[in-house]
């Protein structure tokens, strides 16, 4: 199982705005091709202007294939465009992370 942690940061005052954004033009196509997330969360405490959300994929192979057919998506491809053209992203963080040997998850991809 692989684990694609994304913290993302927007400029102060504009989450509501960016977070609007996305369920209307970029929740659909991602779930379309990656699934439902485990979670897609705002901060409750530390910095305000950050969300959080997680994916899990079979392996980096399904990962790979599932972000290929999202990217190739227009509708997704319009959505990244008008999120550029807002700006209200200022910083990305991306982790890659599998079970610890002595853990085995219950979540399963979709």
């Amino acid at each position: 199982m692989l684990f694609d942690i994304r913290t993302y940061t927007c400029a102060p005052g504009t989450i509501a705005k960016h977070m609007a954004l996305y369920r209307e033009k970029g929740l659909a196509p991602q779930t379309r091709h990656l699934g439902q997330p485990l979670l897609y969360g705002l901060c409750e405490t530390g910095d305000p202007n950050q969300y959080v959300h997680i994916w899990v994929y079979e392996n980096a192979g399904d990962r790979e294939a599932k972000r290929a057919a999202m990217w190739a998506d227009p509708d997704w491809q319009d959505y990244v465009a008008a999120s550029a053209e807002a700006g209200w992203l200022v910083r990305q963080e991306n982790k890659l992370m599998v079970n610890a040997p002595f853990f085995e998850s219950t979540v399963k991809p979709k």
